[in-house]
Protein backbone atom coordinates (compact mmCIF):
# COMPACT_ATOMS: atom_id res chain seq x y z
CA UNK A 1 0.00 0.00 0.00
CA UNK A 2 1.42 2.99 -0.83
CA UNK A 3 0.74 6.43 0.52
CA UNK A 4 -1.81 8.80 -0.65
CA UNK A 5 -1.06 12.46 -0.32
CA UNK A 6 -3.84 13.37 2.24
CA UNK A 7 -1.42 11.33 4.38
CA UNK A 8 1.47 12.72 3.66
CA UNK A 9 0.58 15.93 4.61
CA UNK A 10 -0.34 15.27 7.79
CA UNK A 11 2.82 13.63 7.90
CA UNK A 12 4.50 16.41 6.42
CA UNK A 13 3.76 18.72 9.66
CA UNK A 14 6.62 19.25 12.70
CA UNK A 15 4.93 18.19 15.68
CA UNK A 16 6.50 17.44 19.28
CA UNK A 17 10.18 16.50 19.28
CA UNK A 18 11.01 12.55 20.31
CA UNK A 19 7.33 12.01 21.24
CA UNK A 20 4.49 9.59 20.02
CA UNK A 21 1.56 10.92 18.17
CA UNK A 22 -1.28 9.63 17.87
CA UNK A 23 -4.40 10.50 15.50
CA UNK A 24 -7.47 9.38 13.42
CA UNK A 25 -7.44 10.08 9.81
CA UNK A 26 -10.70 8.97 8.12
CA UNK A 27 -11.41 5.14 8.73
CA UNK A 28 -7.96 5.04 9.99
CA UNK A 29 -6.05 5.27 13.19
CA UNK A 30 -2.43 6.94 13.31
CA UNK A 31 0.78 6.38 15.39
CA UNK A 32 3.84 7.95 14.60
CA UNK A 33 7.10 8.21 16.82
CA UNK A 34 9.07 12.00 15.79
CA UNK A 35 12.74 12.45 15.77
CA UNK A 36 14.28 15.73 17.12
CA UNK A 37 13.46 17.76 15.23
CA UNK A 38 9.57 17.09 15.36
CA UNK A 39 9.08 15.27 11.90
CA UNK A 40 7.98 11.50 11.91
CA UNK A 41 9.96 9.21 10.93
CA UNK A 42 8.15 5.56 12.21
CA UNK A 43 4.52 5.36 10.81
CA UNK A 44 1.78 2.59 12.39
CA UNK A 45 -1.13 2.93 9.97
CA UNK A 46 -4.90 0.52 10.68
CA UNK A 47 -6.79 -0.08 13.16
CA UNK A 48 -6.37 0.46 17.14
CA UNK A 49 -6.80 -2.71 19.47
CA UNK A 50 -8.46 -3.13 22.43
CA UNK A 51 -4.57 -3.48 23.99
CA UNK A 52 -4.32 0.35 22.15
CA UNK A 53 -1.89 -1.08 19.30
CA UNK A 54 -2.54 -0.27 15.73
CA UNK A 55 -3.27 -3.30 13.50
CA UNK A 56 -2.11 -2.60 10.19
CA UNK A 57 1.27 -1.22 8.12
CA UNK A 58 4.28 -0.15 9.13
CA UNK A 59 6.31 2.32 7.30
CA UNK A 60 9.35 3.92 7.42
CA UNK A 61 10.72 7.40 6.98
CA UNK A 62 14.27 7.94 4.52
CA UNK A 63 15.09 11.37 5.38
CA UNK A 64 18.61 13.17 4.36
CA UNK A 65 19.07 16.60 5.19
CA UNK A 66 22.43 18.28 3.99
CA UNK A 67 22.61 21.97 4.63
CA UNK A 68 19.20 22.52 5.76
CA UNK A 69 18.07 21.22 2.67
CA UNK A 70 16.32 17.84 2.02
CA UNK A 71 18.29 15.79 -0.17
CA UNK A 72 16.03 12.35 0.36
CA UNK A 73 12.27 12.25 1.91
CA UNK A 74 10.10 9.15 0.87
CA UNK A 75 8.33 6.38 3.31
CA UNK A 76 9.14 2.90 2.75
CA UNK A 77 6.75 0.12 3.65
CA UNK A 78 8.10 -2.31 6.42
CA UNK A 79 5.16 -5.06 6.14
CA UNK A 80 2.50 -5.76 8.88
CA UNK A 81 2.29 -4.28 12.09
CA UNK A 82 0.31 -6.29 15.09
Amino acid sequence: MKLKDPILNVLGKQYEPSSMIEVRFGRYDLAFRTDDGGRPILLFIGRKTENGRIAGERYARRLKIEGGKKIKDHWEHKGKAS
